[in-house]
């Protein structure tokens, strides 16, 4: 191996450059579809803006913005993987803005939705004003409940316990709890804030605090008829998303707005979906439905004192049967909701109809001061009516399982369904009448877009010639695929070390020859370690084995907050940093404190995972391999996200350790190495102590952040 890795190669004065093999999937000359003079100023403007941040241009970059410029143009659907350092964020924001049509920007998490309207489009703007002769504006929209309620805040929250508005303050532990001072301190703030927005509040408070001065759509009085509309923080941030050009929203609201009929989104014609890959996940969130006791129980006591007295007790009878059924209720899919249990379900829908139909009276009545008690009680009835009505119409195309919660073994289970797949649901809600571009850094697996693709909606049939473009058919949008490549030399800056010579793990947790090499690894590393665990419980188990045997720190998830947690870990060279899910897409600690990633196993999702399953049996009945559509695919995506953990910069070293044999031994291993940055490959234990020791000698000193 060259000793490239152990050291700053001498001729990288930190330029970057394309790295080889890295080359758009796209045949030779489809980037000039959108006319002759379109990508030479398309190139004017993102130099402009490059340089106002004091950056220069990546070739990688550069192909991006052209790419998104001719379909935006061209009226097509574009899947980007862009590799950590690309400088995508730029890439698609001055095409966007360049283009002059109203866009969407959706992203998976906070950093990023900060990033863009703090950072990227004030600089951005900036820069292309000359040139564009105009001002581009943006705004940031989130869902209804991720603003502080007004009405809340001075008339006070209908109670779960008494019918009628209390001060939680009061009532919720008194304003000595903590509970209590946090709803005094969200109190003062809602006089002071210009947003309302829960993520401007510093420190934050908690869910339950929250909740206590926030609505849902569904429990919102409407504008013009609640007493404080003019001055809700709600409208004003809808009405800033409908005057401004770019709008930044997030994944949830991007799926409500597609896929609940209710347009919550300004209309747009173009759509860029940023951190594509977590999409599906999200959409199937909210298009998953959870029936429990406690909500029917939380929909009686909302209802009491104003609905018609016999059609809350009937509702209170159901939820008992259903609470009674539940409590011996065995965990796991259900293809047909057993007699029984269909009955009881039926019962809660009749019920919950009979209750909805009374409170609808009220109103009829035009009872204004109980209008937020009746808002509350009708939000969590017709919520209950909808997920009931789609537990009993059984449809192919969903799946329903009964879920334990571990965590709270005495607490009854409870029913949930989830779509089977929503790749239908987004080639029918997501495409229509726009240009959509998805990217992110983990799109292609195996080596190419179509699974990711398929997933998205955008399924195919064939591919041309180089297997580079690919068409859509029938009703699937024709669709593109682009490969940017990455700023970094993954294979001088990392090496991929799998530990061979290792046991398959098996279900079992305790791993002992795992923890000796992991011990080893991290004390040859001097700490700088990150662990990915394939669930919590491994997790706590290593960091409870290897205290006492490694030097340093060791801080785990769930002890602190994750910024927390991870600040600590970017400031003590000798820590390390153990946790599960979301530190493998997480994480961006550039520099000497993270320079060994390890992964305990394959993530592969849980045999017994009632949606995961169903999947890939419906895969496999349609002739298909569903491990590899399916559990494959989950596992490689999440692999690929976790390897990208490791170079953040041009100046990073270090090594991926993956302590799983069958990444080097089975059939499909090849297809998860190649779905991961092109690190250098290795099984040899020794030349990886070797290496992490002399990476660690060479290694800048930590500072604090």
């Amino acid at each position: 191996m060259s000793d490239s890795i152990l050291e700053p190669d001498p001729a990288d004065s930190g330029a970057t450059s394309e790295p080889s093999g890295a080359q758009p999937d796209t045949p030779s000359g489809e980037a000039a579809a959108t006319g002759a003079d379109a990508p030479s100023r398309i190139r004017e403007l993102l130099h402009a803006a490059v340089t106002s941040v004091g950056g220069t241009e990546r070739p990688g970059q550069v192909a991006m913005a052209e790419a998104v410029a001719a379909a935006v143009e061209n009226g097509e659907q574009l899947l980007v993987q862009a590799g950590t350092g690309t400088g995508k964020s730029l890439a698609y924001l001055v095409p966007a803005l360049a283009h002059g049509d109203k866009v969407v920007v959706a992203t998976a998490t906070l950093a990023l939705q900060r990033q863009l309207v703090e950072r990227d489009l004030p600089r951005t703007v900036d820069a292309l004003r000359p040139l564009l002769r105009r001002k581009p504006t943006f705004a940031m929209l989130k869902g209804r409940s991720n603003y502080v309620c007004l009405h809340r805040v001075h008339e006070g929250s209908p109670s779960d316990d008494e019918a009628g508005l209390f001060d939680p303050a009061e009532v919720l532990g008194g304003p000595s709890s903590k509970l209590g001072q946090d709803i005094v301190r969200l109190r003062d703030w809602a006089d002071e804030t210009e947003t309302g927005d829960r993520d401007d509040l510093s420190p934050g408070v908690s869910d339950k605090a929250w909740q206590q001065l926030s609505v849902s759509s569904r429990e919102c009085l409407g504008a013009t008829k609640c007493p404080y509309g003019g001055e809700c923080f709600a409208e004003k941030a809808r009405e800033r998303a409908k005057l401004a050009d770019v709008v930044v929203t997030n994944h949830a609201l991007l799926a409500i707005d597609s896929l609940e009929g209710a347009p919550v989104l300004p209309e747009h014609g173009l759509l860029i979906v940023d951190e594509a890959h977590e999409l599906v996940s999200r959409v199937t969130g909210i298009a998953t439905a959870e029936l429990t006791t406690t909500g029917v129980n939380r929909a009686v006591k909302r209802a009491a004192k104003l609905a018609n007295e016999k059609a809350v007790d009937k509702l209170q009878a159901a939820a008992e049967n259903y609470h009674g059924l539940m409590e011996i209720a065995d965990g796991g899919r259900v293809e047909e909701l057993p007699e029984n249990l269909h009955f009881a379900v039926a019962a809660i829908r009749e019920a919950a109809r009979e209750v909805i139909t009374s409170l609808g009276e009220i109103r009829d009545r035009g009872v204004s001061d109980e209008d937020a008690v009746r808002k509350q009680a009708m939000a969590s009835l017709e919520t209950i009516h909808e997920t009931t009505d789609r537990l009993l119409e059984g449809s192919v195309y969903d799946v329903v399982w009964i879920d334990r919660n571990d965590r709270f073994l005495a607490a009854p289970a409870s029913l949930r369904v989830a779509p089977l797949s929503v790749s239908g649901l987004l080639r029918e809600n997501l495409y229509t009448d726009r240009s959509v571009v998805l990217t992110s850094a983990t799109l292609k697996l195996g080596g190419d877009f179509t699974g990711v693709a398929s997933s998205l909606g955008l399924s195919s049939t064939g591919r041309d010639d180089v297997g580079e473009t690919i068409e859509g058919t029938g009703a699937a949008p024709v669709w593109r695929g682009l490969d940017v490549g990455s700023p970094f030399d993954y294979r001088k800056q990392g090496i991929l070390y799998v530990a061979r010579h290792l046991p398959p793990p098996g279900r079992d947790p305790e791993r002992p020859e795992m923890l000796d090499e992991l011990a080893d690894l991290i004390g040859a590393a001097g700490g700088r370690t990150l662990g990915l665990f394939s669930s919590m419980r491994a997790a706590q188990a290593a960091a409870e084995a290897l205290r006492d045997r490694v030097p340093g720190e060791i801080l785990l998830q769930g002890e602190d907050t994750l910024g927390e947690l991870i600040k600590r870990f970017a400031a003590d060279a000798e820590s390390c940093l153990f946790g599960t899910l979301s530190l493998w897409q997480g994480v961006d600690v550039p520099g000497s404190a993270c320079q060994l990633v390890v992964m305990d196993r394959i993530p592969f999702p849980r045999p017994d995972d009632p949606l995961m399953s169903a999947r890939q049996k419906a895969v496999e009945e349609h002739g298909g391999n569903g491990f590899m559509a399916v559990a494959a695919t989950h596992a490689a995506l999440l692999m690929a996200q976790g390897a990208g953990r490791l170079v953040r910069s041009a100046d990073d070293r270090g090594i991926v350790a993956v302590l799983d044999s069958r990444l080097a031994t089975a059939r499909y291993g090849g297809f998860f190495r190649s779905s991961m940055p092109d690190l250098w490959y290795t099984t040899d234990r020794n030349q990886v102590r070797r290496s992490l020791a002399a990476i660690n000698a060479s290694a800048p000193p930590v500072r604090a952040r």
